[in-house]
């Protein structure tokens, strides 16, 4: 899968999930500011980010994941081979 591949599917899920405009999904945006998360809402998106892409996010990572690039590096380099 490319990096576009993720990215787009990546939008394209979190948008029907969290009903923001997949436009709102800037690399430099910040995760949890742009879906309004709170730490119920960040359990789920971490739970569709797992199940969406069969990877594990311990909460040790969690801290590292600020932004949408973010978020698409951190897939990116943990799919599975």
């Amino acid at each position: 899968m490319t990096r576009n591949e993720i990215i787009e599917q990546v939008n394209s899920v979190l948008a029907d999930e969290f009903e923001v405009e997949a436009s709102a999904f800037l690399p430099e945006a910040n995760v949890k500011e742009t879906l309004s998360l709170d730490s119920l809402s960040l359990v789920d998106l971490v739970a569709i980010i797992q199940q969406t892409y069969k990877i594990k996010i311990p909460v040790t990572d969690l801290r590292s994941i600020q932004t949408f690039d973010d978020l698409y590096t951190y897939i990116e380099t943990h799919l599975p081979q």
